[in-house]
Parts: structure tokens; sequence; C-alpha cells
């Protein structure tokens, strides 16, 4: 969509910690656009300890993969297995919604391409394309928080997957609403879907009065346009695989 040429930027909202790094692409992004960028997390994680998982009753040994769709899933998985001691086998593939989120897992396991799978573009049909060609072979855990992907469960449903859904860490809000009401934003982004239930949660009645939206993965795509958000800047797509070159793509156009 062609963002309006009047409506100059100055203000950007990253949902987001800020970088560690000070070589960060959003301050490249910021001195090449002479733009301010605000870091702000609208939620924080929180896992589950182990005693209460055990209450769920999930034998994590009993299954053979594992279906990941953030790096927050793959911490909290491991950690879990850690305070209950339980050795994962080397066996086990892993089933990733993006490559970035593969490679995550070499923080905890000797990569090997032939038990990491992941999706090519980051939508949950490219990761059902991946898991459909081993699904007849497999036992599904898909670690989540308590507002889990309806769609992947739903298909792993229907593909009559054997499956389990632990509960290994749970999103809360952070409180944002002196942020949001005294900041003029001209574009907020956000990265789960969670981080616009954030927003709603602390400001119910919030109107975007023309502050664009910018979203990360199809799972926010979907969130924001429920909350009845107009969605102006997507990520990933073929042209604008991270959020910083989505931004970039955009605030190219709108300085024309």
């Amino acid at each position: 969509m062609k963002p309006q040429k009047e409506k100059a930027i100055k203000n950007i909202l990253i949902t987001q910690p800020r970088p560690e790094s000070d070589k960060s692409p959003y301050y490249e992004l910021a001195r090449k656009y002479n733009v301010e960028l605000s870091f702000q997390p609208f939620i924080r994680i929180e896992g589950v300890p182990a005693k209460d998982f055990r209450k769920q009753k999930i034998d994590i040994t009993a299954y053979s993969a594992v279906i990941f769709t953030s790096r927050n899933a793959i911490d909290h998985f491991f950690r879990t297995c850690e305070e209950m001691r339980i050795a994962v086998s080397q066996e086990t593939k892993y089933f990733c919604i993006t490559e970035a989120v593969a490679l995550y897992l070499q923080k905890f396991i000797l990569y090997r391409k032939r038990k990491v799978f992941y999706g090519a573009d980051g939508t949950n049909k490219s990761l059902f394309d991946v898991v459909n060609k081993h699904k007849s072979n497999e036992k599904f855990l898909y670690p989540c928080t308590e507002n889990l992907d309806n769609e992947i469960t739903g298909w792993l449903r229907n593909h009559n997957c054997e499956f389990a859904t632990p509960i290994l860490y749970k999103t809360v809000s952070n409180d944002v609403k002196d942020l949001i009401t005294t900041g003029e934003f001209d574009i907020i982004c956000f990265f789960t879907p969670s981080g616009v239930k954030s927003l709603l949660e602390n400001l119910p009645k919030y109107k975007q009065n023309g502050t664009y939206i910018g979203a990360f993965g199809a799972n926010t795509f979907k969130a924001v346009e429920e909350a009845g958000l107009k969605l102006q800047i997507k990520a990933p797509d073929p042209q604008a695989p991270s959020m910083v070159s989505a931004l970039d793509k955009f605030l190219a156009q709108i300085s024309k």
C-alpha cells in the first residue's frame, strides 16, 4: 500500500527491547531517514516452573519431534528439560517457523540439518509443508504459551498427527499506558500477537488516528487486523525479510 506523502515520519516505536549493539541496523535506519526510534517491549515472558509443568502430565521423552515458532519457546523448552533433568534424545527432530528460529537451536544442540527443518517464508503454511513430509512417523510437541496458535493445533489435529501442547511459559502485558498516551508516534511496530493484545489491554479504546502500524509475521498481521487496526507495513515479504528492511522500504516511499 502506498503511504500518504504528506505525512512526515519523525518518531517510530519498536515494541521490542533496545538492541544491545550500537551497530544495529535500526540505528542505521534512524540516521538514514533522520527519525527518532523508541524501544519498549509491550510484553514480558515468564517461565512456567517445573512443579507447575508436572501438573500437565506430559512426558517430554515420549515425543520424537518438537515444533518451535519462537526463540522463547526454545529457551523455555530446554530450561524445563534442564530443571526436570530430562535428557533430550539426539534423534529428536525440530520443525521451526523460520530459519532464524532454527539457527537459534545451535545454542542448545549440535545443529544437524537432517534433524532441523524450517519453513521457507515464515508462514504457517510453509511450516506445515515441512511437517507434512514427516508427520506419519513422528509424535509432536508444540511448546507454547497459554495463547497458543490454534491454526497450528488445528492443522495437526486435521492431519491426524499425535501431538501435545505443553505450556512452558506465559506472556504478561507490560504497563505502557503512559508511553502511548504521551508519546506521539508516527509508526508502531509489533512482532507478536501478544504485543497487539497488550496495546488493547492497556488502552481498550485505542484509536489509530493516522498512526502507521507495522507487523512481523502472519499471526501478528492477523492480530492487528482483528483488533480493527489498519496494517500498512508487513514483514517478512520477498522484498523485505526483516522489520528494518520493511521500514526502509516504507520510509523511502514517503520521502519521495
